[in-house]
């Protein structure tokens, strides 16, 4: 299947991780010391030290790096294209004056698929892709026909990246293979839409469980991996994301190809983003910090943000509403 004409693609420098034969000796050889990851994980926050001009350089940089979201059972074109205004302009042009900085994005702007073409009809001529959430989103448990049919549906919409579920029942049963199947299925029917897979990383079990999820997806193709929904009752954590950036590292060591990382749910604060962007530096290195290869799941977070942007600027903080996107 092909990209139709006119669709945004995200702009990529790097070649497209094509995946590989599934190496269940290297997938069996994951592990993750629990102990030793939460340790590093809880010195994370403590450590930041990002102060200023350089937080607020920080702070526009995580913006381009924002999936902005809605996936609410009430949406409405009309909300769908607020938000996709406030993804073309997501900080005022006054706060970005007095930053000394151009114009921004978000990296994207992910929805449902009944609402890609409002999306698709609001974002034209930006560059922003649309992001679609696939395959029997968030459960990811409808026949797998459908499931792939989904994404082609979402793809002939206008999608340019779809972020699909896999099954849980496979990593929790280590059925590798199954798991590996239906991610080379998936990534199949994108074509040359961009394939995010949705671990639900809070439904695994156990890190080496996530470990190994990581590695099996990113063997069948995967362009990035992502850690939850945002509906399950534990989402992007630190622990979580420092296990599937090791996993991401070792597979580029050994192929050669990078493959994206996308934390998802709950982070809604400006210094959880500044965490986030320091681990990714630290772990993978500053490649990774640009939105081919990095974004946030978020519908809060810019608010935050922006406020916090105001403040360096003027130090004072606005309400909060004023920079709601919904």
């Amino acid at each position: 299947m092909t990209q139709d004409k006119g669709h945004q693609l995200p702009q990529l420098t790097e070649p497209r991780n094509p995946g590989l034969a599934l190496d269940l000796d290297w997938v069996h050889a994951q592990r993750a010391n629990t102990s030793a990851i939460e340790r590093r994980a809880a010195s994370l926050p403590a450590r930041r030290s990002v102060k200023k001009a350089h937080q607020a350089a920080w702070l526009l940089r995580a913006i381009t790096c924002i999936d902005l979201t809605t996936l609410s059972g009430d949406d409405t074109e009309a909300r769908v294209a607020r938000l996709c205004a406030k993804a073309r302009q997501p900080v005022a042009p006054a706060l970005l004056e007095a930053l000394g900085m151009p114009a921004i994005t978000t990296g994207a702007v992910c929805v449902y698929h009944e609402m890609i073409p409002a999306a698709v009809r609001a974002l034209q001529g930006s560059g922003i892709p649309v992001a679609a959430v696939s395959t029997g989103f968030p459960a990811g448990l409808s026949p797998l026909h459908l499931r792939i049919a989904e994404i082609g549906e979402s793809v002939k919409a206008g999608a340019a990246e779809i972020d699909i579920v896999i099954s849980r029942r496979h990593v929790l049963t280590g059925n590798w293979q199954a798991l590996y199947d239906e991610m080379r299925a998936f990534r199949d029917a994108c074509g040359d839409a961009h394939v995010k897979a949705i671990l639900a990383t809070g439904e695994l079990g156990s890190l080496r469980n996530v470990a190994r999820a990581s590695m099996v997806c990113m063997m069948a193709g995967a362009d990035f991996i992502k850690t939850s929904t945002g509906k399950e009752s534990v989402n992007a954590t630190l622990p979580v994301t420092l296990v599937m950036l090791r996993a991401i590292r070792d597979y580029h060591e050994r192929t050669g190809f990078r493959v994206g990382y996308k934390p998802a749910g709950g982070i809604s604060k400006a210094k959880d983003a500044i965490t986030y962007l320091a681990l990714i530096k630290e772990e993978l290195g500053d490649r990774w910090l640009k939105p081919d290869l990095f974004r946030f799941g978020a519908s809060s977070l810019l608010n935050d943000i922006e406020r916090q942007l105001e403040h360096h600027v003027t130090g004072t903080y606005s309400a909060g509403y004023r920079h709601a996107t919904s």
